[in-house]
């Protein structure tokens, strides 16, 4: 098993990598490089790193510019100043003109606690799924992590990646990262558990719990949220009635709400979902805030548990899949 390792340690170095192998890659950062690990790439590529200080806007509205001229712009900065400060530009000057810019957020989620609140970016993923044109990636571990930028690359458009800043455990196996395609983990004909970033990881050991106990669980990584998997979706929805989602980020526009868009309009199901509940998060360690808001394997197991006896219970169990 690959050592533990961050997904902005592996990004950084992916980063250089892409950078050797194609020359038209530009890299856009708001005075964040050492934190988002983008100053590898200026390192090794000076003339193709630019720093443009604390000017998210414009930052956005440059590599939009660049992008016209043939490049392809890596913008590089925290997910709360990306997503959230400079939303407008993105949308309009990236989004609309289809541009092939890829927009890299860091820090996200409460997992960054020490930060503290104004940092935690909770809503990221709600407000770049929300642009037309736009894709969205949320890698599950480091490896995954330089999978999707290479991914990112390739394809042309704009991208949002979301990575972590904390060490995590290598879960995914696949060779190839594809756009739009999750990948079950585990297998369970009990429930369905469709989780993103770390939380997947956190998904795994609920799944290890429960089998303890009986209860078979399938486990999806939904890397890409946006093109999302409906097959998947609708395929773990109908063999096994019952889903969760698991996300480091709140439940209202992320990965729960994308999931139960799929289930009301194709297969309703009973569903649950672990994640921020409309509510800010708090300054601390990164593992007891997870532990403080029930992102992780208890609140999941719990979350499993809380569905199946909706279902059980239902006069309508086992009718609501076609």
């Amino acid at each position: 098993m690959d050592k533990e390792i961050s997904g902005r340690d592996a990004f950084g170095d992916a980063l250089v990598e892409v950078g050797k192998e194609n020359s038209k890659i530009v890299v856009l950062n708001a005075d964040l490089s050492k934190a988002t690990r983008s100053y590898l790439f200026a390192e090794k590529f000076p003339q193709r790193s630019f720093n443009v200080g604390i000017a998210e806007q414009n930052m956005m509205g440059m590599a939009s510019g660049l992008s016209s001229l043939g490049l392809i712009p890596v913008v590089c900065t925290f997910a709360m100043f990306a997503a959230g400060r400079a939303f407008e530009q993105i949308r309009n000057s990236i989004a609309y003109p289809l541009a092939n810019v890829k927009i890299v957020g860091g820090h996200t989620g409460i997992i960054c606690g020490e930060d503290g609140v104004t940092h935690q970016a909770i809503e990221d993923i709600a407000l770049m799924r929300s642009i037309p044109n736009m894709t969205v990636l949320v890698p599950a571990d480091a490896r995954e992590t330089r999978q999707a930028l290479r991914a990112a690359i390739q394809m042309k458009g704009p991208v949002y990646l979301r990575i972590v800043r904390v060490a995590s455990k290598t879960v995914t196996t696949q060779e190839e990262f594809i756009i739009g395609k999750a990948n079950v983990l585990r297998s369970g004909m009990d429930a369905t558990i469709i989780a993103c970033g770390i939380m997947v990881d956190e998904s795994l050991k609920a799944a290890e719990l429960l089998s303890e106990e009986n209860i078979e669980v399938r486990v999806i990584n939904m890397s890409t949220i946006k093109p999302l998997d409906i097959k998947t979706i609708k395929k773990a929805a109908k063999e096994t009635g019952a889903i969760v989602t698991a996300e480091d980020h709140s439940c209202l526009g992320g990965l729960g709400g994308a999931v139960a868009e799929v289930l009301v309009n194709h297969c309703p199901v009973f569903m649950h979902q672990v994640g921020m509940q409309d509510e800010f998060g708090q300054t601390g360690d990164w593992r007891e805030l997870l532990d403080h808001f029930g992102l992780n394997a208890r609140g999941i197991c719990a979350a499993v548990k809380k569905t199946l006896k909706n279902k059980k219970q239902s006069k309508f169990a086992g009718r609501f899949t076609r």
